[in-house]
């Protein structure tokens, strides 16, 4: 068991290590190689943080929520639950993000720092539902119960997920597309900062995962032996 322990506790050091070093790596690429943008200029750079975030958001976040409420509703496993509930934690933070770049860099670009077009508004729509997600989580106390109330939320909430990444083509947009028929529409340089960004951003989103969904595992660990040993009590008090 110790040994196991230790393995695990190197490789997830080795993960925080290697995601510090993507990320420094990324930073460099977006802010000092990535040539600066001829129409928008710096504030462009925004991108190669903005697009990441959203894709966390629509890619792996609310997809794993989606995927392991599936999963525990089929097995009934609260590990299932516990890492949703991380994913969803971690995928209304980056949501967050995407929603404050987003403005900031529209001010310059579009004069405002927000119009309700389709991308945007559903972006909101999508970050008010695991809010609720998260909120449905905190009242509806522990077990089985929140864990099928949440599995049932996560699996209808993500139906919003598509339609964000579809609204650019569904509606009319001022919102920009990257790919064009001939590919990306940008420097090639350009393109490699935002790989290399989409990397970063998503061995992040594997660490804190990793490390949220293992300190949920601890925790219920902990509850598991305090109500053991509340009933070792009980047994021992009724003698």
């Amino acid at each position: 068991m110790q040994s196991g322990s230790k393995r695990r506790a190197y490789a997830t050091s080795a993960l925080v290590i290697v995601t510090f070093a993507l990320i420094l790596f990324a930073l460099v690429e977006a802010l000092v190689i990535a040539p600066r943008e001829q129409t928008m200029g710096d504030i462009q750079r925004l991108f190669y943080f903005h697009m990441p975030s959203a894709w966390i958001a629509l890619g792996p976040a609310f997809t794993v929520v989606f995927g392991l409420s599936i999963a525990y509703l089929a097995t009934g496993k609260m590990v299932y639950d516990r890492w949703a509930g991380a994913s969803a934690e971690i995928g209304v933070i980056f949501t967050t993000i995407t929603l404050m770049t987003g403005p900031i860099w529209a001010k310059p670009i579009w004069g405002v720092y927000w119009t309700w077009e389709p991308r945007l508004t559903t972006t909101l729509v999508l970050w008010f539902i695991y809010v609720g997600y998260l909120l449905l989580r905190s009242i509806a106390g522990e077990g089985p119960r929140r864990a099928r109330l949440s599995a049932v939320y996560g699996i209808v909430g993500w139906i919003d997920v598509p339609i964000v990444f579809l609204s650019i083509w569904l509606w009319r947009t001022v919102h920009p597309r990257l790919l064009t028929g001939h590919g990306f529409d940008m420097d090639s340089r350009m393109v490699t900062a935002l790989m290399i960004s989409l990397a970063a951003f998503t061995l992040l989103y594997v660490t804190l995962l990793v490390l949220r969904a293992g300190t949920l595992d601890i925790a219920a660990e902990v509850t598991a032996l305090q109500a053991r040993l509340r009933r070792l009590d009980r047994r021992g008090g009724g003698r």
